[in-house]
């Protein structure tokens, strides 16, 4: 699963590199010659255990425009969303930039009140307002049932892109209030005054972080491995 990550990331990036800190990982990557770096086994974020790949790496902060953080459970990552995270630091003024997409309201499996569904709320150019587990905004005089129909709600995609100056302030800044209410280190972002531009596409990626979810993909997406 990673080589088929670093392989798809390999489709839009200049460099690409995987963060471990276990030494199986290492092996792995090492025999397909996938550029490897080892890391700590005590980072409190995947945030901070690429800030130490990135000093292991970087000459200095000119180096590389722009850092992406790709989780190594994500194989069908979406090397076009990369890219239009790469395109939004044309503008000067972005710090960071993640990714949303519409809440499904013709999927009754999903919850939009399920707090593992992080909700973000935008500005008018795109940029983040809040992150919440809890359901916002909140349509007042409106029955909860009928919220989804009502609003189009935005779920948060896990997937981050740095200026490398901004990626090395945000690992020495301090745990916020909110993000410790929330359990969201990109609150300690906002708190903090940066800002986060914020990428809408039509959906996700597949993720894999249980055994269910590997017999899922190798069931019924197995020939889209290929």
């Amino acid at each position: 699963m990673i080589v088929r990550v670093a392989r798809r990331v390999m489709n839009c990036a200049d460099t690409v590199v995987v963060a471990t800190d276990d030494n199986r990982i290492v092996s792995v990557c090492d025999e397909y010659d996938i550029p490897v770096v080892m890391t700590r086994d005590d980072h409190k974020s995947g945030t901070d255990r690429i800030m130490e790949a990135y000093r292991k790496l970087a000459k200095d902060d000119s180096q590389y425009d722009v850092v992406v953080n790709v989780q190594g459970d994500e194989p069908f990552i979406d090397p076009e969303h990369i890219k239009l995270l790469l395109s939004f630091f044309e503008d000067k003024n972005v710090d960071i930039a993640t990714l949303c997409k519409p809440f499904p309201i013709d999927n009754p499996e999903e919850r939009l009140d399920d707090p593992n569904r992080v909700k973000v709320v935008l500005s008018d150019d795109s940029t983040a307002l809040y992150f919440s587990r809890s359901v916002i905004p909140c349509l007042r005089g409106i029955p909860y049932s009928q919220w989804p129909g009502k609003h189009q709600y935005l779920i948060h995609i896990g997937i981050y892109a740095y200026r490398p100056d901004i990626l090395s302030r945000i690992t020495e800044i301090p745990q916020s209030s909110l993000e410790i209410c929330e359990s969201l280190e990109q609150l300690r972002w906002l708190q903090n005054g940066l800002n986060i531009k914020v990428g809408k596409v039509c959906q996700s990626s597949i993720g894999i972080d249980t055994p269910e979810d590997l017999e899922y993909v190798n069931s019924t997406l197995h020939p889209e491995l290929d």
